[in-house]
């Protein structure tokens, strides 16, 4: 049976079930109906059925400049999320970010006719747009508030659960006054340019994480928003360095892409040369920063190909940069093996690229790969030094200090 002549029933069944495969264990029982329930080609109706049923996200709105601004979040970011949310009849719930209004319908279906569900949504047409697909799948019930929502909603407070689902790069005082005693707070978090699904609950005047899991999201607009910089290098340009928390971006480095880079090499050797949560061990270095390289610059052997197609971590400082790099030591077509390495540019990219592949060992010596992460929100009020020896990285915001630890799991201990 093609595409074409599946009902939407049956091409939601399918999604989930390809959900499961590429995820590789079954999703929670109640989110799994919820998804089988609620209807996604409703919310997204300019989307052809195979799309709006497809595992990836679909955009619906974008800026002047062509940059999504919203969007469907791919199905496997929506079930992580609201199995990290663990909604239950009854609950009240605060969603930050309405988007299509699918997320929200799947939450008014979790919570049932004895809960409730407020979204906010920045944008005014992306807030209409909502509105309008809640009603016309039936959840008219849902509230839609056209707003702000680094601000939250007193009116209906206290919430159960407040899930944000556009990228957020602090907690808003808000949200964690708005949340009721036991409640959770599901939000992505950027860290240093990282970002991470945390769920937090409330651990006296803290917020501590009784999950993270690693997703992209939409950055947030409004009051609470921090843009990240994106700053391009070479001829096409040929690397764009994505740089956040106000880092300082000196003006030579302009020119460091001038000089031929210097390659440093490690002895790490593997299919996919990452593991989750590597990138926690890079962003302690200065100058920690995204980088994407161009293809055609690639091709053209103007730079080395990055370590991540979609993003490789790198360090610029001064005038130089250096960034995660690899190059095909074996394996096959579908199986290739990589070895890991950074190459440098600038005065100090020898010194930069060494940092950088220093740290990729420690980050194997250390955890043999695999951690348990976890992140602690203080008020910035509470911000001292002395946690600073335990904590594998602390980033300071205008509200919350968070706090990263990792603990090696007790099964890479013992290999």
């Amino acid at each position: 049976m093609d595409e074409t002549s599946k009902d939407d029933k049956t091409m939601r069944l399918d999604m989930l079930d390809r959900l499961v495969a590429m995820r590789g264990y079954p999703l929670a029982e109640e989110v799994a109906n919820a998804m089988r329930v609620v209807p996604r080609h409703v919310f997204v109706p300019q989307a052809p059925l195979g799309e709006a049923y497809g595992l990836g996200a679909v955009i619906t709105h974008r800026d002047a400049q062509n940059v999504p601004i919203s969007s469907a979040s791919a199905s496997g970011t929506v079930a992580g999320m609201l199995e990290q949310a663990q909604v239950q009849p009854g609950h009240h719930v605060l969603e930050i970010g309405a988007g299509t209004g699918y997320n929200a319908a799947l939450l008014a279906h979790l919570a049932g006719p004895s809960g409730s569900v407020t979204t906010i949504e920045f944008a005014p047409d992306v807030a209409e747009a909502a509105r309008e697909h809640l009603v016309t799948y039936g959840a008219d019930q849902v509230r839609v508030v056209t707003g702000d929502g680094t601000i939250g909603h007193p009116d209906q407070a206290a919430f159960d659960r407040i899930l944000v689902t556009a990228g957020a790069w602090d907690v808003a005082p808000a949200w964690v006054n708005q949340l009721a005693p036991g409640g959770r707070i599901i939000l992505p978090l950027r860290l240093r340019g990282l970002t991470r699904v945390v769920a937090f609950e409330r651990d006296g005047d803290r917020l501590r994480s009784v999950s993270v899991a690693e997703d992209g999201f939409i950055p947030m607009k409004g009051i609470g928003a921090i843009p990240e910089k994106n700053v391009p290098l070479g001829q096409g340009p040929d690397i764009t360095l994505r740089i956040d928390d106000n880092q300082p971006v000196a003006s030579a480095l302009s020119t460091a892409l001038d000089e031929q880079p210097v390659f440093e090499w490690t002895a790490i050797e593997s299919p996919w040369a990452w593991t989750p949560d590597q990138d926690f061990w890079l962003a302690t270095l200065p100058g920690f920063c995204r980088v994407f390289v161009d293809a055609e610059a690639v091709t053209a052997g103007r730079v080395p190909r990055a370590k991540d197609p979609w993003g490789a971590w790198g360090v610029q400082v001064g005038g130089s940069v250096a960034y995660l790099t690899a190059q095909r030591v074996g394996g096959t077509d579908e199986m290739p093996m990589l070895q890991v390495g950074a190459c440098g540019f600038g005065p100090q990219g020898a010194d930069l690229a060494r940092q950088l592949t220093d740290r990729a060992r420690a980050w194997l010596d250390e955890t043999a790969g695999d951690v348990d992460i976890t992140i602690e929100a203080r008020p910035a009020s509470e911000a001292s030094a002395s946690d600073e020896a335990a904590a594998l990285l602390i980033a300071r915001k205008t509200d919350h200090e968070f706090v990263v630890t990792a603990a090696r799991k007790p099964e890479a201990m013992s290999a």
